[in-house]
């Protein structure tokens, strides 16, 4: 099951469930150094609570090690300290890596929900060598990435560890009132060991579907300030790529050679509102999107978006439907953007000017897409109203207008907390598309101007132990959402599942057990089935931090006017046999639909990976897939990806790191219908040195190469690529 996200909406209910009269926080002017070892005498003044229970796998028992928290702020920072004592600090895991990269090391972290909405908080932490990992957490959608400027520092001691935070105020959103504020309070420690011991500074509810309205809450900030709160971030990037023209004996030619200055500004004009724009921004990547296999994939891959103008501020735009997905824009030339919360009601809106139109063509049984060299501009409204601490009202407008062509989305939708057991998420939508003549005709798309519309509704319960949920999608054949992620339409779509977890008890050799059975049909809008499955999910925790999955299911897929009957079988296996490793296996089996030939076949897919710490500083992670498919008449296609990365961690602000990747693919030509290459082989590889102060103040050289192979030649240069970024954030 997936729970889809909501519009937060909500008046400023401050009563926790958990009640009690909140925390006073004092105030302080301190003198200290950010070193992490929380000797100077502000600590002593703060107002401090352990983190005394443990929360996962066990059931708000006593915490197995002692967890000391300290806080005061003083009128520009908020001021965190943890002392965490362990028995044996030889165990402590510890490594130093790239930022939000440590999750599977000790960790402290402070959950702060500064508007005490009880929606939405930041998650701050950092690991026992001062490497810093935060997010934004919106209940119940999840994590929205986020990254914050904010001073850390962290000491390993003969008792444990201990770690200091400096967060400025001007890097959170919080309410603007005279008088102390409130706000929703957790500290939260991560404890590895055979099994991962999960921490809390307060007792949860299982059968409580909402975690913030549980916190601790603390009280003052009343004369805070977050100062001018702007911040000016140019940066200066040069890259140079040459591309061979035809391959494999063509003359290497440069496609791009240029340096740029860009310019992204941040101005926070009141505590809770923030504006922010860029022009000429540095929109290039330097992670590399890690391979997926693209063979017998019907509709558009997913690709996470990384970066920082469309990540500042995203958990505002989120919705059940994915209607917002920024990396449709490609070449943004310029953008403005203003998010916050005032009150009840939340605000998020921006307009960007793209030099480039991707489209993606969605139907019920696949997609197409396409690139246009034409501008448009692109802007999404976002709206949300608060009721009480239960229920979220939200609207959500998207227009992209280009030449001869627009798609506007509008949308209404609502997260109804009935109880605390029971959730009703919804979304309603209406789009209105047209699309330029020759694209229409290219892409077999409806000529003039069409519209549609698109519903979903999801209504879960959950408890300690048992949990129900029932969901409905109905997506219309013309329904378009151009500026989001949408691959699929002209369906509907039903589903009902049942589970049962069995938590674990002081004797037990597992930390959970859980079952999950549900029944889906999926078909298009004319009635025609797409998919009607029947799944079973045993899902267990064990020793060594181990996570087993085994999906049996059954499934009659429709497609291109035939049926297919299928038993498929899914496997997953995962585990940290130390403080060093990590391991995991994926094995996926049963029939599978040829989708360029319409017809049955036998599908393996293995796909596994090792991760291992080598000390402190070197990390090696090795992924690898493998794909067989057969038919009657033979073995159909094979497909292989491989990657291997090594990184050297000098501290926690500097790496040098080297990523290969290697695809290959093979294909009995004589069993397809179309005119394919028999084999394609494609090598990637990426050096890069990256030293960063903060997530704005940054200066990255890297050099890529790409490879390319087919049946007539062998592996041949085909692009290569020498790029420089340097940007520094003034934060005034």
């Amino acid at each position: 099951m997936s729970l889809s996200f909501s519009l937060s909406l909500s008046t400023n209910d401050s009563s926790g469930e958990t009640g009690g009269a909140a925390n006073s926080i004092p105030e302080i002017e301190p003198d200290l150094t950010v070193d992490g070892l929380l000797d100077e005498e502000e600590w002593a003044s703060a107002w401090s609570i352990e983190v005394g229970y443990e929360v996962q796998p066990g059931e708000n028992i006593p915490a197995p090690v002692k967890t000391e928290v300290y806080v005061f702020h003083s009128r520009t920072h908020l001021f965190v300290g943890f002392r965490a004592h362990d028995p044996d600090p030889t165990s402590i895991r510890a490594h130093l890596s790239n930022r939000d990269n440590a999750w599977s090391d000790d960790w402290v972290a402070v959950v702060l929900d500064t508007f005490n909405d009880e929606r939405r908080n930041y998650f701050l932490a950092v690991n026992p060598l001062g490497v810093q990992m935060d997010n934004i957490e919106n209940w119940p959608a999840g994590q929205t990435v986020w990254d914050g400027i904010w001073l850390s520092a962290a000491q390993i001691t003969p008792w444990g560890w201990s770690a200091e935070m400096k967060i400025p105020f001007s890097t959170l959103r919080f309410q603007r009132q005279d008088g102390p504020q409130q706000w929703g309070f957790d500290a939260v420690r991560s404890y590895p060991r055979n099994v991962s011991h999960h921490l809390g500074a307060f007792p949860r509810d299982r059968s409580n579907n909402c975690y913030l309205c549980q916190a601790v809450k603390i009280e003052g900030f009343e004369l805070v300030s977050a100062g001018k709160n702007l911040e000016i971030a140019p940066t200066l990037t040069g890259v140079q790529t040459d591309l061979r023209e035809d391959l494999p004996d063509g003359p290497w030619l440069t496609a791009e050679s240029e340096v740029e200055l860009g310019l992204t500004a941040r101005w926070g004009f009141t505590p809770n509102l923030t504006l922010s724009g860029t022009f000429n921004p540095d929109f290039s990547q330097v992670e590399a999107d890690a391979r997926q296999l693209e063979v017998n994939q019907p509709f558009a891959l997913f690709f996470p978006e990384k970066r920082p103008f469309f990540m500042e501020g995203a958990d505002f735009f989120e919705t059940p439907f994915d209607v917002v997905y920024t990396r449709m824009m490609r070449d943004p030339a310029w953008g403005l953007k203003l998010s916050g919360k005032e009150g009840p009601h939340t605000v998020g809106a921006y307009v960007v000017r793209d030099q480039v139109t991707n489209l993606i063509f969605p139907g019920s049984q696949g997609s197409d897409s396409t690139s246009l060299a034409m501008d448009n501009t692109s802007t999404v409204l976002r709206y949300k109203y608060d009721i009480g601490n239960k229920y979220t009202l939200g609207g959500l407008v998207t227009d992209r207008e280009g030449n001869d062509y627009f798609n506007r989305v509008a949308a209404v939708d609502g997260d109804f907390r009935l109880s605390a057991t029971d959730r009703i998420i919804a979304q309603f939508m209406g789009s209105n598309t047209q699309y330029p003549d020759e694209v229409a005709d290219e892409f077999d798309q409806p000529t003039k101007s069409f519209d549609d519309t698109a519903i979903e509704l999801l209504y879960s319960h959950d408890t300690r132990s048992l949990s129900w949920w029932a969901e409905y999608t109905d997506v219309g054949t013309d329904f378009r959402a151009d500026l989001g992620f949408m691959p699929q339409v002209d369906f509907r779509h039903g589903e009902a599942g049942i589970g049962y977890t069995w938590n674990a008890t002081d004797t037990s050799w597992y930390s959970v057990l859980d079952i999950k059975a549900k029944l889906a049909h999926t078909e298009d809008q004319r009635g025609g089935l797409l998919n009607d499955e029947a799944a079973v999910m045993f899902t267990a925790e064990g020793p060594h931090q181990s996570h087993t999955i085994v999906r049996p299911s059954l499934h009659r897929e429709g497609y291109n006017g035939e049926e297919f009957d299928f038993k498929r079988l899914f496997l997953h296996t995962c585990l940290n046999p130390n403080g060093h490793s990590h391991l995991w296996l994926n094995l996926r089996t049963g029939g599978q639909v040829d989708y360029v030939n319409t017809r049955d076949g036998d599908k393996i897919n293995l796909d596994g990976g090792l991760q291992y710490r080598f000390g402190e500083h070197l990390q090696f992670e090795g992924m690898y897939t493998r794909e067989d498919m057969k038919v009657d008449q033979g073995w159909l296609y094979e497909a292989n990806i491989g990657q291997v990365l090594l990184a050297w961690h000098f501290s926690a602000r500097t790496f040098i790191r080297a990523i290969v990747q290697h695809v290959a693919y093979d294909f009995n030509t004589d069993l397809y219908s179309d005119d394919r290459d028999s084999e394609y082989r494609e090598l990637f590889g990426q050096f890069l040195f990256s030293y960063m102060i903060n997530p704005r103040t940054v200066l990255f050289i890297g050099y890529t190469e790409e490879s390319l192979s087919t049946q007539d030649y062998g592996l041949t240069g085909a692009s290569k690529s020498v790029f420089a970024k340097i940007g520094y954030a003034w934060v005034f």
